[in-house]
């Protein structure tokens, strides 16, 4: 069998927008992932490989190094291609180095993907800069961690002090009392030297405990502060308070899920993982588009006798149009209709087709649209309606009764997704919000959790009366029924230390 090809990736430090886009797109080529303990979960979370965990948690091991070694040179020996995705750099005291060494001995090909190393961004994320003019022209990296078959006078390599460096410790924690007391007395180090140690850099987990060097292994003793951790030392720590930045934002180290379908949940993780936010992706509604277009085609081949276009979600807009391309028309064909979008991001969605909703109510509920629809003279009017299966009837019957003409036509349904990854639903348990964005993301959520003891976040009241349906009381309810407003609801419950 062809040997196949081994990839030793870097995954960075934690936040997993740091890793590269080489190293993604050589996950989605793998057949075979075999990852550590401190790379993201989400690397590896719905994919359809092989998948195989080989974490290493202080003295704690799945697999031993050799072992490991063997592991790889196995599935690679199967024809597959692996990927080695290994927690910051693979050659920055990562071990990448003999599992390379493993591979070319085997005449087996492999690519090195750098990563971001903690050395250096955990400091980063917690405003302590490695050099600085007016304190460390130059930094030094050096292994806190001796090697299981060391002798006991085979110590850590101590470095000598130099008040114009930056030292940074990778492995130390465990050992933190002991180099702290070797550094003062064997390499004179000021007792006073500014220490930072950073447990879970770049995550919204993240600590960090400043002290000089001669107290910092009590206080986080004090701390109960465990690893993974760096510990960097130096005056550049003194900047910590000045430039701290990421544990200054608003929804730093809250867990948020997002419960929007895969296609739209990334805008609103975006604008939460920018405010510090750890998104947890969940989608539990499955947009399914109806089997029978037929009463659609046959609108639109009469669709010169409308007068209103109707649309109350963006999924409406994007299935309709899909259809009305696949019968030889475009939105030329639209005429004099009037459109009406039920909120922003609806009529934002119809912008794609170069077209602007004639009418977009205050607040995005079918209620708002249908008093505003009555300002005008309805009767005789024809309304056109696509729209989901389930959608409720108080905007279509609102209508009947003002005496319009309404065509509804289910176009989709909101469905619940086949299945739901375990990795995520254990990650869902543990979070502190999950957002609702409609009412059937909330009854497909509840369905496959039970209960949560998280905070729940609706974008207006029609969500969170489906919540309280469901015996779930809503914590947070947008005041503006958009994902900015919910955004800015959650941003507002957080500032308030209740959550």
């Amino acid at each position: 069998m062809k040997k196949g090809l081994v990839y030793l990736v870097g995954a960075g430090p934690g936040d997993p927008e740091l890793i590269s886009l080489k190293a993604l797109r050589a996950l989605e080529e793998a057949h075979c992932i075999i990852y550590d303990y401190l790379a993201d979960k989400s690397f590896v979370q719905g994919r359809d490989c092989e998948i195989i965990y080989v974490g290493k948690e202080g003295s704690s091991h799945t697999l031993t190094q050799d072992e490991i070694n063997t592991l790889i040179v196995q599935k690679a020996l199967e024809g597959k291609t692996v990927v080695r995705l290994k927690g910051g750099d693979p050659f920055i005291f990562g071990r990448g180095g003999e599992e390379a060494e493993e591979l070319e001995a085997r005449g087996i090909p492999f690519v090195i993907i750098p990563g971001v190393s903690s050395f250096y961004s955990a400091p980063a994320y917690a405003g302590i800069p490695l050099t600085h003019r007016n304190f460390a022209n130059a930094f030094e990296v050096v292994s806190g961690h001796r090697r299981a078959d060391a002798d006991e006078d085979d110590d850590v390599n101590f470095p000598e002090y130099n008040p114009e460096k930056t030292f940074v410790f990778l492995m130390g924690m465990k050992n933190l009392k002991y180099i702290s007391r070797k550094l003062i007395e064997d390499k004179n180090f000021d007792p006073q030297t500014p220490v930072g140690i950073i447990s879970w850099g770049t995550r919204p987990e993240q600590r960090v405990i400043t002290a000089p060097l001669s107290q910092i292994a009590d206080e986080v003793e004090k701390a109960k502060m465990k690893p993974p951790a760096i510990i960097i030392m130096g005056g550049v720590v003194t900047l910590r308070d000045k430039l701290r930045w990421f544990d200054n934002q608003p929804l730093f180290g809250k867990k948020i899920v997002v419960t929007r379908t895969r296609e739209q949940a990334s805008r609103l993780s975006k604008m939460l993982t920018i405010l510090g936010a750890r998104t947890i992706e969940l989608p539990v509604i499955s947009i399914k588009k109806s089997s029978d277009m037929s009463p659609l085609h046959e609108a639109l081949k009469n669709i010169s006798r409308y007068s209103w276009l109707v649309f109350t979600s963006q999924n409406a807009i994007s299935i309709f149009f899909e259809e009305l391309f696949l019968t030889g028309r475009d939105a030329r064909s639209l005429g004099d209709i009037k459109i009406a979008a039920i909120g922003r991001a609806t009529a934002d969605e119809l912008h794609k087709y170069g077209l602007r909703a004639d009418l977009v109510p205050p607040e995005f509920v079918a209620e708002s649209l249908l008093k505003e629809m009555q300002k005008q003279d309805l009767k005789g009017s024809k309304i056109l309606l696509p729209c989901a299966a389930d959608a409720r009837h108080v905007l279509t019957q609102g209508l009947k009764d003002s005496g319009a003409d309404v065509e509804r036509i289910h176009i989709y349904t909101a469905l619940p997704p086949e299945s739901a990854d375990q990795g995520t639903i254990d990650e869902v348990k543990n979070a502190d919000i999950i957002t609702f964005t409609s009412s059937s993301t909330a009854k497909n959520f509840f369905s496959i959790i039970e209960s949560t003891d998280a905070e729940l976040a609706s974008i207006g009241p029609v969500t969170s009366e489906t919540l309280r349906g469901l015996g779930h009381t809503p914590h947070i309810e947008a005041e503006e029924f958009t994902v900015e407003g919910l955004v800015e609801s959650i941003i507002a419950r957080c500032s308030k230390g209740t959550n």
